[in-house]
């Protein structure tokens, strides 16, 4: 048994041009949005940031955001949305993967 977490088909993906160490995410392309397979690192804080609207859940690790001034903690089975325009961050306290839906079309880049 393999210990890689997403199959195949989603590794084949265009991997993204993400600008943390520790990150790497593959990205499904659509006319008007996006969904990245994230795998992170345990590399702390990703300082606050906006965007158009995000939603993510998480498979796997553990996490915190901070959406709009309020923290929480997220770990597998748990969702988040973040509006547009909305000031966020995350602290990443182990492994985590999750995946994300982007409104925005271009959120990340592929490498």
């Amino acid at each position: 048994m393999s210990d890689q977490f997403y199959c195949d088909t989603i590794l084949d993906l265009p991997e993204a041009d993400i600008p943390f160490p520790g990150v790497r995410a593959w990205i499904s392309q659509a006319e008007d949005h996006q969904v990245c397979f994230f795998d992170i690192e345990p590399i702390g804080e990703v300082t606050p940031h906006s965007h158009g609207e995000q939603w993510g859940v998480v498979l796997e690790g553990r996490m915190k955001l901070t959406i709009g001034g309020v923290e929480k903690e997220y770990g597998p089975g748990d969702s988040y949305h973040i509006p547009a325009g909305v000031i966020h961050g995350a602290t990443f306290l182990t492994k985590v993967r999750v995946i994300d839906y982007f409104a925005d079309r271009e959120r990340y880049k592929p490498k």
